[in-house]
């Protein structure tokens, strides 16, 4: 009789375990019961595996609601956003904590990192600002761009800008998405002068629904942007003038950000990662076709959740990525957008 119970003990407690490590499976069960740490998981031959804890030596946690982006500089240093006046935070690759940045400028919502004449800079859209900035690596400014009036589109309202994303063209012209605002993208010249602006609310190609997220597509003959228009649930692909090209990949969870990686010649090693706000991260080819996923997370209660608790986190399953970005090796980073603050690091091996 106590070895039947033991027995029946031993099933009621292992096999929640095992349906969260089931990505595919849907489940409301508590996160807490699993072993904490995620599976690793392969994808077209890269195994990806979450390394614990990342990020938390030498910080004290918790970190500040992480709402923002991440980039990664030439020297492998991780940077990446809070809406505290920690605004950039920057990490060794190890995930060591360094320093802090632009306590001016908390609240920015996304950054890319751009080489030129050998110095890296950071462009950020500032949210909480309402305006672009360009800063060098120690976190002082370069220049800002407000509200773009010369645009038409605020002159009822210039509160109504709300700019999430930022990008800049091979030419230097810099792209701003106002996905929180009024759907327009627009367009500087090198010169930070106004040029245009394209897009606009809606669910037409071409048309957005929440512009939260700019990337610049350089591998082909020809530049492209793509935007992740969040909440139509796609990706659409323009020109560098605005000029819609297509709709690559629907039917995705609310996507947020992307991060491009350039495997080898041609497109067969290239990945594409995009961070979804609803519990994943999806994995595509050179080709822009699906190839997989990371951490999907079975609880659905979890999914676009900021203030989930630390203590219902498994480490390598997401509960609200915002933020994606390939180092220089494959690695990935993610951001959930989390009221304690959340980053992971997925470590990439070829297998």
């Amino acid at each position: 009789m106590m070895s039947s119970l033991r027995s029946l003990l031993l099933i009621v407690v292992v096999l929640p375990c095992l349906a969260l490590h089931d990505g595919d499976h849907s489940s409301t069960g508590d996160p807490k019961a699993a072993s904490g740490v995620a599976d690793p998981v392969e994808i077209a031959g890269i195994e990806y595996s979450v390394e614990p804890s990342w990020g938390h030596k030498g910080l004290e946690l918790p970190i500040g609601n992480t709402h923002g982006g991440i980039v990664v500089d030439p020297a492998g240093r991780v940077y990446y956003n809070t809406d505290t006046e920690r605004s950039i935070m920057v990490h060794e690759g190890d995930g060591t904590f360094v320093t802090a940045l632009a306590n001016r400028y908390p609240g920015i919502h996304d950054m890319i990192l751009r080489v030129e004449n050998g110095t890296p800079y950071i462009y950020a859209a500032h949210l909480h600002g309402k305006q672009a900035i360009k800063l060098r690596l120690d976190g002082t400014l370069v220049w800002a761009l407000g509200v773009p009036m010369e645009s038409g589109k605020y002159d009822d309202d210039p509160n109504a800008y709300n700019p999430t994303a930022i990008a800049v063209g091979p030419d230097g012209r810099v792209y701003v998405a106002d996905g929180y605002g009024r759907q327009w993208i627009h367009i500087f010249g090198p010169d930070l002068a106004y040029q245009s602006s394209f897009g606009g609310r809606g669910s037409e190609p071409g048309q957005f629904q929440t512009c939260h997220g700019l990337v610049v597509d350089t591998r082909g003959e020809t530049p492209m942007l793509i935007v992740c228009d969040r909440e139509n649930r796609r990706l659409q692909r323009f020109t560098m003038d605005g000029k819609v090209v297509d709709v690559p990949v629907t039917g995705l969870r609310r996507p947020c950000a992307m991060s491009i990686f350039e495997g080898g010649p041609g497109k067969t090693d290239d990945r594409v990662a995009i961070a979804e706000l609803e519990g994943r991260v999806t994995l595509l080819d050179g080709d822009m076709t699906v190839i997989g996923h990371l951490g999907n997370n079975p609880d659905r209660s979890q999914w676009a959740s900021n203030p989930v608790p630390r203590d219902q986190w498994i480490e390598g399953v997401f509960t609200a990525p915002h933020g994606v970005c390939f180092d220089a090796k494959g690695n990935l980073y993610v951001m959930d957008w989390n009221s304690a603050g959340r980053m992971t690091k997925m470590n990439a091996t070829a297998r």
